[in-house]
């Protein structure tokens, strides 16, 4: 009696957990139903605005188009053209250079967060908002600020080395002054944004850690390097990253201070040959030479240089990334 009793009651249980799952089916596939029409409009621009493009370019890069539209398939033509084409390789020798001058606003941003950061300091969210107010404007109206404060006739850092008796250069057209003072622009732009991201970093840093460190004796220079420098990894490298892939992209910079009343483009500026960057090669030959095939071959060696710089963080961040 027993064991019939037993099978009777795993029949039932079983027939209950069949039935449980028929009825709860329906609702399974309403809510997954709704999860993908939730993330349908994020996917569909994805695809659009973003997956379409780059499949279309890659296809264009072993393309020549024609005077009035259409396109001929040319092979690996653009990209044998780039290897012979000597500005490419002026255009990326320029873009390590610019970027590698704006990996040294990193360390910048982090002496700067640090000041910021002291409790005692008066007026800190004034000077916060001052420093971060560059990454919230548009980048061509400092570009014009910029041209005015380095014209060589009357802006406003020749006028301030007049002061002291120097005379200062065409700061935005001498090929020997141009990428660095492009460059400057875009550590000043790039500083408080940067910044931001590092005072959250010092923030979630125990305070524990920095009362250890007074009691056993520890400098202020001490402290930082061992204690604030170590635990601020993590933003650093975050930083890093977003520095590298945006100073590869760099354009608009370049085009506004280039630019000339008689030559829009920049090619009446002789700065632009130290200056030109591989997106704005980009621009040059796809939509003022016309050349759709050979931009869209340039446009893919940008991403390959994206793509291996943030591998190569990636790989490297293992050996000096330290998680508290």
């Amino acid at each position: 009696m027993t064991s019939t009793a037993a099978q009777q009651f795993t029949g039932r249980a079983a027939r209950a957990a069949r039935a449980t799952r028929r009825g709860r089916r329906p609702g399974r596939r309403r809510e997954r139903a709704w999860a993908y029409l939730m993330v349908a409009p994020m996917t569909i621009g994805l695809g659009v605005f973003y997956l379409w493009p780059i499949a279309q370019t890659f296809y264009y890069s072993f393309t020549s188009s024609g005077p009035f539209g259409g396109h001929t398939w040319t092979g690996t033509d653009n990209y044998k053209a780039l290897a012979d084409d000597p500005t490419v390789g002026q255009a990326v020798v320029n873009t390590l250079v610019y970027t590698g001058i704006q990996l040294v606003g990193v360390p910048l941003a982090i002496l700067l967060a640090a000041l910021l950061n002291q409790q005692n300091l008066r007026g800190r969210s004034v000077y916060r908002v001052i420093f971060f107010l560059p990454a919230v404007t548009m980048p061509v109206a400092m570009a014009m600020l910029w041209r005015w404060m380095y014209d060589g006739n009357y802006g406003l850092v020749n006028y301030l080395l007049s002061t002291v008796g120097i005379q200062g250069p065409h700061w935005a057209s001498d090929p020997a002054y141009a990428p660095y003072a492009l460059a400057a622009i875009g550590i000043w732009m790039s500083l408080g944004y940067n910044m931001v991201i590092f005072l959250a970093g010092l923030q979630g840093i125990p305070a524990e850690y920095y009362e250890a460190a007074r009691m056993d004796g520890a400098g202020p220079v001490r402290t930082f390097l061992r204690i604030t420098v170590p635990l601020l990894t993590p933003s650093i490298f975050f930083v890093t990253v977003l520095t590298l892939i945006n100073s590869l992209q760099m354009f608009d910079l370049a085009y506004m201070m280039m630019s000339t009343p008689n030559a829009p483009a920049g090619n009446g500026n002789p700065a632009l040959p130290k200056v030109r960057s591989i997106p704005y090669l980009f621009f040059q030959k796809s939509f003022v030479e016309h050349d759709i095939g050979f931009g869209a071959a340039v446009a893919f060696v940008l991403v390959g240089f994206i793509v291996l710089m943030t591998f190569i963080q990636f790989r490297l961040q293992k050996k000096w990334v330290h998680y508290a």
